[in-house]
């Protein structure tokens, strides 16, 4: 799928989310088994519903099939971040600060690539994570491959 076929149907989202209160987590198509899989991850503040999943998968289908701006067959998946959501922009760095992340990188820094720490947010275009009983380690955050929040319980 072309990238921007994509950008429309992350437009199309976007404005449905917004008028339903809740926040695009991702947007992505992959091929998988033969077939194409269109999967967009929700949230909203106290988190998300079955319901909620259900409802925008509704409107967001029926949305697409008037402006279709897919040209293959695909199959639609709706569904919540998780627990261990993935952090991908500025304000997910800000508003999940405290909280524990898996980090990896894309090339090594202080010789390794793959972090856990406590987050502490983002300083001068970098994520600062306070790893198990070190000082804080400032992490670019164009070297960042994947973030994670961890599941604490």
């Amino acid at each position: 799928m072309d990238e921007q076929a994509l950008d429309r149907v992350r437009e199309i989202a976007r404005r449905i989310l917004e008028f339903a209160g809740m926040e695009m987590v991702n947007l992505e198509m992959n091929r998988e088994g033969g077939g194409w899989f269109l999967r967009l991850y929700i949230d909203k503040e106290g988190g998300v519903t079955l319901d909620d999943c259900a409802r925008i998968s509704r409107q967001l289908s029926a949305q697409l099939d008037v402006e279709d701006p897919i040209p293959q067959r695909y199959t639609l998946e709706v569904s919540s971040p998780g627990l261990d959501r993935p952090l991908l922009t500025e304000r997910d760095y800000a508003r999940f600060a405290g909280r524990r992340v898996r980090l990896s990188t894309l090339a090594p820094v202080d010789g390794s690539r793959n972090f856990s720490g406590r987050l502490l947010g983002l300083v001068d275009g970098a994520v600062r994570l306070v790893l198990e009983g070190e000082r804080p380690i400032d992490i670019p955050r164009s070297n960042v491959a994947k973030a994670r929040l961890e599941v604490e319980v």
